[in-house]
């Protein structure tokens, strides 16, 4: 699915990782920045050569939203299916070790715990099909380039993903801030999924019974939680740490 990407940052880390699936790019030819320049020259070595347009065009492409001059069409990555995931962890040469969303909305959440996905090694992502957010610009753009090297797996019935994994021996850690244990408690050296809840409720109740342990992040602030890209990145961050000292 070809999708318009915008932004100075975006548009480079798309040509960085895919550049193959930039399919067109144009420009506002009246603007002048040294950072739009370099990129169009980095373009231009590529064999990319964008259409040069005016600034109302590009403001109608982007939505009206910040676009720095430069909109491209790209090919957005593709999410993978539960059989891929199978297929995958088969091959896993790694200890796994998953994020797994339940019913995320939020493009900027998914796009940022991509990112941090990607920078600890995470073997990949599932989420939900309903009532989720899946690859999409905005994603993208806020992964800076992770949505083409981490898998995202989108599944139909994730209590019965849940249950698949724990019989290929996956650990299923859920966060939970009512519960007593915190993360910083546990070893968390084998094979691992961490689950999130949605924005505001928390992983279904389904979800819930499907974990093997809870764990919560320990805060003395006055706000109730963390944002759900922070403290999924608290958490992998934490398996992280570990599996490097005792790597």
């Amino acid at each position: 699915m070809n999708a318009n990407l915008f932004g100075i940052h975006a548009i480079q880390a798309a040509l960085d990782y895919s550049p193959q699936k930039i399919q067109q790019v144009w420009v506002d030819g009246q603007r002048q920045d040294a950072r739009l320049t370099q990129l169009l020259e980095e373009l231009a070595k590529r064999g990319i050569k964008p259409e040069k347009t005016d600034r109302k065009k590009l403001d109608k492409m982007a939505d009206g939203k910040n676009h720095q001059g430069i909109v491209a069409a790209v090919e957005l990555p593709p999410m993978r299916s539960e059989d891929q995931l199978k297929h995958d962890l088969a091959r896993l040469d790694s200890t796994p070790f998953y994020l797994i969303l339940d019913q995320v909305q939020d493009p900027h959440n998914l796009g940022a715990c991509l990112r941090t996905a990607d920078a600890v090694g995470a073997s990949g992502i599932i989420i939900t099909k309903d009532n989720a957010v899946g690859i999409t610009p905005t994603v993208c753009k806020v992964a800076s380039g992770a949505a083409e090297t981490v898998p995202v797996y989108q599944v139909t019935n994730l209590a019965r993903v849940l249950r698949w994994l724990k019989q290929e021996n996956v650990w299923i850690m859920g966060a939970a801030g009512e519960t007593e244990q915190t993360v910083y408690s546990m070893t968390l050296d084998m094979p691992l999924a961490i689950v999130m809840g949605t924005e505001g409720t928390g992983m279904r109740h389904l979800t819930r019974q499907n974990c093997d342990f809870l764990v919560k992040i320990p805060m003395i602030g006055q706000v109730e939680s963390l944002n759900v890209s922070v403290a999924a990145g608290v958490l992998m961050y934490e398996v992280f740490r570990q599996r490097q000292r005792l790597g």
